[in-house]
């Protein structure tokens, strides 16, 4: 669980992500998207959005993190020793 920032924060505390209310600030940029194109499709894309990273956050990925986790999920175990214009 994330510390909350105190009035006397070390710059150490710079590195923390940045987070609106309990989602991440990542999460929100679905909300401004429907915010701007108020639509049934656009809530609920940013309310899954908002899940997915809520998600992410809970488990520790990031989204770099996560993309080479996909990454390397989807290539499997076995690598080629051969590069592939050969």
């Amino acid at each position: 669980m994330a510390r909350m920032p105190t009035e006397n924060a070390h710059w150490r505390d710079s590195s923390r992500p940045a987070q609106f209310w309990i989602f991440d600030a990542r999460a929100t940029f679905p909300l401004v998207l429907f915010i701007f194109h108020i639509k049934m499709w656009t809530f609920v894309l940013a309310i899954i959005a908002m899940i997915f990273f809520a998600l992410l956050n809970k488990y520790g990925f990031s989204i770099p993190v996560f993309w080479r986790w996909l990454r390397s999920t989807v290539a499997g175990k076995r690598r080629e020793a051969r590069p592939w214009w050969r």
